[in-house]
């Protein structure tokens, strides 16, 4: 079981490499997984889509970011406390994150 006690803004464990988003998982088991994600800068390769067999409920606490969904195609703009539910196969990226600040997120996936 992972550490049940933090601080979801503490960057002490964040990796200082601009070129990496950093994923840690809160917690999981077979039913749920909280992660928290740290990006700055970074986006979804070119051409790459995420297509979860899960749904995910994301939201950003810090920063801003843009996800785009494929069908129908669209961009949402995220600012602090924006959430978005996305449902299993509904395919999206992250287009964008802001490069200028370390951007964090909550998502949790689950069934």
């Amino acid at each position: 079981m992972n550490k049940l006690i933090g601080n979801i803004f503490s960057l002490e464990e964040y990796k200082l490499d601009r070129n990496l988003e950093y994923f840690q998982t809160l917690f999981q088991n077979e039913n749920i997984k909280i992660e928290r994600i740290i990006s700055e800068g970074q986006a979804s390769p070119k051409g790459f889509w995420y297509d979860q067999e899960d749904y995910e409920w994301v939201i950003l606490l810090d920063g801003k970011a843009r996800i785009k969904f494929s069908e129908p195609e669209r961009i949402i703009e995220l600012r602090p406390g924006d959430f978005i539910l996305i449902k299993p196969h509904e395919k999206h990226r992250v287009e964008w994150t802001d490069p200028s600040k370390k951007n964090i997120w909550l998502a949790i996936f689950f069934k």
